[in-house]
């Protein structure tokens, strides 16, 4: 068993994840790294990218979606991520593969049963076949065919909880967006080469690694409140996991194990931290990843700082790869607000704001402490 420290792990995540040396792979290459960008909120997404870009342009994220290099759907814990074909196919069969929709308790909220879902995942897949509708556009089609209309205001609602099910069936995707509207077609439609969703004993090696390679040492129970908020079996992924044999190192992390790719041992072992100091977006994946709950992390009586109301999640300040705050952008200026009055190197601090200036193309920022 590999033994190290939280800060070679947090070290060799800032590298694995384009934070200590941006790439100019561009954003399909840091979004495949990052096993995906959460895309809730689009602007999210592109500075989620740009940060970690040596040469951000601008709406990357965007001309990648519109090309079919990325698509944007419902994946990990039911949000919207823009992700690679490959992984994005991978998420859906084993998010899928939990058939959240067949419980009573979703039924009983969304008022759909299994059947019917079934019976919507044809609809829908032969709707949007060959074009790009509007989510208007899309029900009322639904809507047009027998059976379906007391779904009517589920189907409407921004949250898409009637939509998930067919999004992890491979029935839609999100299209291009059509002025201030989001649109829906099929994967096909959108992705060239697209070869539909695997089957979950196929797809979770894709994506187990493709995880591991952003954010471990981790725990099959980790990876799978990362996918699936733990819906899944669990026996079911610690096989996943049992599958991949020597690919995998057990890693002992002060008294903590978990999992990391053979392959990225040694990286592992020899990583060092830089004293850096970064500061990410809304939505990062750096948090989203391990989870908010990572108390290694984010300490526990910060969470709410991080993890706020109706899901959002807020800009971070990573000092050492751990979070040490939270930022806003006011008037020109990055307001920093550290957790426990922590004082920040004036250098190290400057530097990150000039790269969040040079990601975002807004030079001229200034920061300032809460």
């Amino acid at each position: 068993m590999l033994e190290v420290g939280w800060d070679q792990v947090f070290a060799w995540r800032m590298n694995r994840q384009f934070l200590t040396t941006p790439t100019d792979a561009g954003p399909v290459a840091i979004a495949e790294r990052l096993a995906g960008l959460q895309a809730q909120v689009a602007s999210a997404a592109e500075t989620a990218a740009a940060v970690r870009s040596s040469e951000p342009t601008p709406e990357a994220v965007a001309t990648a979606l519109a090309t079919g290099d990325l698509v944007k759907t419902w994946a990990m814990r039911g949000t919207l991520h823009a992700m690679t074909p490959e992984h994005a196919a991978a998420a859906l069969a084993l998010i899928g593969s939990a058939r959240t929709w067949e419980k009573p308790s979703w039924q009983k909220t969304f008022g759909a049963t299994p059947e019917q879902v079934t019976a919507l995942v044809q609809v829908v897949t032969d709707i949007l076949a060959d074009q790009v509708l509007t989510r208007d556009e899309l029900v009322d089609a639904v809507l047009a065919e027998p059976g379906f209309a007391h779904l009517g205001e589920q189907l409407r609602s921004g949250w898409g909880a009637v939509l998930k099910p067919l999004a992890w069936q491979g029935a839609l995707c999100h299209g291009p967006a059509r002025g201030t509207k989001i649109t829906f077609t099929a994967p096909a439609h959108q992705i060239p080469g697209w070869t539909g969703v695997p089957d979950p004993d196929t797809a979770a090696p894709t994506l187990i690694t493709a995880y591991l390679g952003a954010y471990g040492p981790a725990k099959p129970e980790t990876f799978d409140a990362w996918l699936s908020r733990n819906n899944l079996r669990k026996t079911v992924v610690r096989r996943w996991f049992a599958d991949l044999g020597d690919t995998l190192t057990e890693v002992d992390i002060d008294g903590t194990t978990g999992w990391i790719l053979t392959e990225h041992a040694d990286e592992l072992a020899t990583a060092t931290l830089d004293g850096a100091i970064h500061l990410l977006g809304p939505f990062d994946q750096y948090v989203l990843g391990p989870g908010t709950g990572d108390t290694t992390m984010l300490p526990a009586e910060h969470r709410a700082e991080v993890s706020r109301a109706a899901g959002w999640i807020s800009p971070l300040v990573l000092v050492d790869g751990r979070i040490a705050g939270t930022w806003e952008q006011a008037d020109g200026e990055i307001v920093v607000s550290t957790f426990d009055s922590q004082t920040l190197p004036k250098r190290a601090l400057a530097a990150a704001v000039d790269r969040l200036a040079a990601a975002s193309g807004t030079p001229g920022l200034t920061a300032r402490l809460a």
